[in-house]
């Protein structure tokens, strides 16, 4: 009775001890506004968020921006609204006796400046109940004070905040060197508010819109759109001036879930002083945010307007509004060059010093880097530029008939643009039967708005491989993925004619492209999802590796930390042959480790007898307009520890893969302390299709845990990791309303290996 009584009371105390490991509650940056500022400056800065309670600190990636919580304003409940209520009533009734004689005998009522400020808060409390937004996800708030050096990189940041439950997912916060101009913050009333991302109601009592505001050229203007309006900015503007107006708006927050479209889609006009329309834009080539420019024609008062295409808006709606005389880089070409050759790049656009640049990007690796201009001390956008170590050539002029296509010898990469619309080009190669060809297309990639199309045919034109889009999970910000790639094997020796168009028919200086043709190079790259995790100490979470395969390559690739304490621990740490995503855990030490902690996680595989490694990049699996998913990729991969974990539980992991019989059960052996054995089941955290738990029952060093595999699901060959949640159920109290038993969390069990196999052949 009394080993019972002990196990029973071990159980509760792994319980209560491990029921903090799964917290629901995960802190979530909405916003961040205004979503930048200038070196040099110190401003206030608003995050909008979902469970920030406790935050203490801020960090900012990059050098030069610091950043400290000054305020965490939570939104009121409604008792707490009422008993605001109550004390307003009481204040002006205070206020009306101050006003009145006193009754005899009675002393007078003094009404206070205090009380009055008092009444002004109250108001200024109630109005944002009033006025608090209606999604979860950003009502919250944390008021910070942003401090930028002079000398601080200009350019996007990531800033996140630590708050009592872990760190915040990051969001952009944009350090720039003009002059800037802050809006007051918003709070839009529920009616007001847009949930799903719909055009607003008409409203038989519009808001009235506000008069423009004066701005003084060149400036940055923050602001937060509201539901049905347009914000306009007045200025003063000389002939001959090269104006450009360039809004930020998706490049601050890249995908709203809840909008259709899954962002802020700002739209920009100029007008002059008569409020005619001079110019217009809702986009730049195929980039969701506006940019316009142009030429004033006479000295006098311009107007510029910004609102979203449908006339939502909410909070999160931000956006930094760049007016002036700036320089701006629209394309270059060649997109790309060789490493260690010197490269002359065309550049174009509008205010740029020059006309051309020349490059060398000695030494460096195989990568996009960017490229930007300054002019009157000011700094351009950066603008992607590829290089690599295969043979390079530009494609000439006249190719456009398959009769002069040009010859080139593989391995190359061509640079070349569709110049006019309807424009192809043509290249012709040698090939031998059974060679493995791939031709890929990078153009939207790399900022061009070329839809590529790519066709491969034969001497006698029989048509033997096609491709028009072709998807690139790593290019996580491109919602068309209009990059063309072919991987065949030649049917025989001969020539081969590879053809490129625009899908469109479009064209253009803009249309520029990088074209490789060549053998398989097999290659990979990683993204680990979520970028900010959050653990009690001591506990394990699952974690998401997606295997982004290159040209073919299909082998395993092993997983390994890099830059965390010896006492962090990845399990299941592989992601298998011919598999693109698998599920880890990582498991931290049972003390908090203070600070949050930057770490790494890397890839290795073996790649034609050469060891190859790859450092995965840090993202988020964001969610547009209710469906569709994106892996964009963070500035870091960073991991908080909190607070002190039970001493002495845990789960011991299972290294070598469990084999798991296909159509059949398998039982394994868990170990569990005995005193921890009482009471405790398990459920499988998002199995693979198939696998499933037919029994868990205590043994004698742990418990014993039966899976059942069906066969028409999971076939021989799956390849994987189990991830395993503890938990046990509570009994309701007698006179509780719901007597359904609840579930609660012991924790997750690191990651189980698995390979499912042939059944056993029935004995004869």
């Amino acid at each position: 009775m009394r080993r019972a009584v002990a196990a029973a009371a071990a159980v509760a105390a792994l319980a209560s001890a491990l029921a903090a490991q799964q917290r629901p509650q995960i802190p979530h940056a909405g916003y961040v506004y205004p979503a930048g500022g200038r070196q040099g400056a110190t401003i206030e800065v608003r995050v909008g968020g979902e469970f920030l309670e406790g935050a203490s600190a801020a960090y900012v990636s990059g050098l030069g921006v610091q950043a400290r919580v000054t305020q965490y304003i939570k939104p009121l409940s409604g008792a707490e609204a009422q008993k605001l209520r109550d004390e307003m009533k009481e204040l002006r009734e205070k206020r009306a006796a101050s006003q009145k004689p006193a009754a005899a005998g009675s002393p007078n009522v003094v009404f206070t400046a205090a009380d009055q400020k008092r009444i002004d808060e109250i108001r200024d409390k109630l109005e944002d109940v009033q006025r608090k937004p209606s999604i979860p996800a950003i009502a919250e708030l944390a008021i910070l004070q942003v401090t930028i050096a002079p000398d601080a990189a200009v350019g996007p940041r990531q800033l996140r905040l630590d708050t009592k439950d872990g760190l915040t997912n990051p969001i952009v916060f944009s350090v720039g060197e003009l002059p800037e101009f802050s809006r007051k913050p918003v709070r839009v009333a529920p009616e007001y508010n847009v949930v799903n991302g719909a055009t607003p109601a008409n409203r038989a009592a519009p808001r009235p819109p506000e008069p423009p505001i004066e701005i003084t050229l060149p400036v940055v203007v923050n602001g937060q759109m509201t539901p049905g309006t347009a914000d306009q900015y007045r200025f003063q503007a000389k002939r001959g001036q090269h104006l450009v107006v360039a809004a930020s708006a998706r490049e601050l927050i890249p995908y709203v879930s809840d909008a259709v479209p899954g962002w802020f889609q700002a739209a920009l006009t100029l007008r002059d002083a008569q409020g005619k329309e001079l110019a217009s834009a809702d986009h730049f080539l195929f980039h969701p945010d506006p940019l316009l420019d142009y030429e004033i024609p006479i000295d006098g008062e311009y107007v510029a307007e910004i609102h979203d295409s449908i006339f939502r808006g909410r909070e999160d709606f931000v956006y930094r509004l760049a007016i002036g005389e700036l320089p701006v880089i629209t394309s270059i070409f060649p997109l790309g060059g060789k490493i260690g050759a010197r490269t002359a790049i065309e550049t174009q656009g509008w205010n740029l010093p020059v006309a051309r640049v020349t490059e060398n990007f000695k030494g460096k690796a195989k990568a996009e880097y960017p490229i930007s201009l300054r002019k009157n001390g000011w700094t351009s956008n950066s603008v992607p530029f590829a290089v690599d170590t295969l043979p390079e050539t530009l494609a000439r002029p006249g190719i456009g008939h398959r009769e002069k296509a040009q010859k080139v010898k593989l391995p190359i990469i061509v640079n070349g643009r569709v110049a006019k619309a309807g424009e192809a080009a043509y290249f012709r190669f040698e090939g031998r039967a059974g060679d493995e060809i791939v031709a890929e297309v990078s153009a939207r990639r790399l900022g061009s708005p070329l839809d590529s199309v790519l066709k491969l045919t034969d001497a006698a034109g029989k048509q033997i491989a096609f491709n028009d889009d072709f998807e690139d999970p790593g290019a996580g910000l491109i919602t068309h993925q209009a990059d063309s790639l072919i991987s065949c094997q030649l049917p025989a020796k001969g020539s081969y004619f590879l053809q490129l168009t625009d899908a469109q028919g479009k064209g253009g200086p803009d249309y520029g492209y990088r074209l490789r043709i060549s053998h398989p190079r097999p290659d990979f790259e990683l993204r680990v999802v979520p970028s900010s995790l959050n653990l009690r100490a001591g506990a394990t979470v699952p974690i998401t590796v997606r295997a982004i395969r290159r040209d073919g390559f299909s082998g395993e690739i092993a997983l390994n930390l890099k830059d965390a304490p010896g006492d962090f621990a990845l399990s299941g740490a592989a992601v298998p042959s011919g598999q693109d995503k698998v599920r880890v855990t990582l498991t931290v030490p049972r003390t908090s480790v203070g600070a949050p902690l930057s770490i790494h996680l890397t890839g290795r595989a073996t790649i034609d007898g050469h060891e190859v490694t790859r450092t995965a990049i840090p993202a988020e699996d964001m969610e547009q307009a209710f469906a569709y998913h994106h892996l964009v990729a963070e500035d870091a991969w960073m991991v908080r520890v909190i607070g002190e974990g039970a001493r002495g539980v845990g789960w011991r992991s299972i290294e070598k893969p469990v084999k798991l019989r296909s159509g059949d059960a398998t039982p394994f052996q868990l170990f569990v302390p005995p005193r921890f054995q009482l009471g405790v089941r398990l459920a499988l955290n998002e199995p693979p299709e198939g696998i499933s738990i037919q029994s868990v029952t205590p043994d004698w060093d742990g418990v014993s845990v039966v899976l059942r595999v069906q066969a028409d699901k999971a076939k021989p060959g799956l390849k994987g990791n189990l991830i395993l949640d503890a938990f046990r159920e509570v009994a309701p109290k007698p006179d509780a309303a719901n007597q359904t038993r609840r579930r609660q969390p012991l924790g997750t069990l690191p990651a189980i290996p698995f390979e499912v196999v042939e059944a056993a052949a029935p004995r004869k």
